[in-house]
């Protein structure tokens, strides 16, 4: 069990029968009445957010979220499979489990899997990775400022805005958080 007064950003919780990792927490103390805590709530299940308060003395069972390193290994019709790096095991999941993040799975890619009571919960991709631009429009030759963008499908098939100068068949860094270019290598 863990108090709100031990809540830090990261820490994964059962609450309503639900697994949810704190994302921000404020501990709030007003002049009247009894302290509590605001916090941001990220669902593991989904990715929601949403913002819930508590009183300073309830308790909740805290959730163990292991880590694990995934192997991106190929595709089957909706399936992907995965290979965990330590024990060698394969993991299949559903493709519509990464949602537009599937655009950007190349194979031998290493992904970090969350998982909770050995079920996968959650996917992360690598912050950047280095791909070739597939198509994009010719660049503009002594445009090198940064100043316009234009679209580009890369490799592994996701849309991104590229600058002017930036042309096909060139390797560039995207970062897949924010789905944006990086710099070209």
């Amino acid at each position: 069990m863990i108090s709100t007064s031990e809540f830090k950003s990261g820490i994964a919780l059962i609450i309503d029968n639900q697994l949810w990792q704190i994302v921000d927490y404020t501990h709030v103390k007003p002049g009247k009445g009894g302290a509590f805590v605001r916090t941001k709530l990220r669902r593991m299940k989904d990715g929601s957010i949403v913002e819930k308060t508590f009183r300073g003395n309830e308790k909740f069972q805290d959730a163990f979220i292991d880590k694990k390193t995934l192997e991106y290994l190929y595709r089957t019709d909706d399936e992907l499979h995965m290979m965990d790096i330590s024990s060698y095991e394969e993991v299949q999941i559903p493709a519509s489990a990464l949602g537009d993040d599937m655009g950007f799975l190349k194979e031998n890619m290493e992904l970090e899997g969350l998982f909770y009571e050995d079920e996968l919960i959650s996917i992360q991709l690598p912050m950047f990775i280095d791909v070739e631009v597939a198509e994009t429009e010719p660049g503009v030759k002594g445009d090198s400022s940064k100043s316009g963008m234009k679209p580009a499908v890369i490799e592994t098939g996701a849309n991104v805005q590229v600058p002017l100068f930036v042309d096909k068949g060139e390797r560039i860094r995207v970062d897949t958080r924010t789905r944006s270019y990086v710099s070209r290598l």
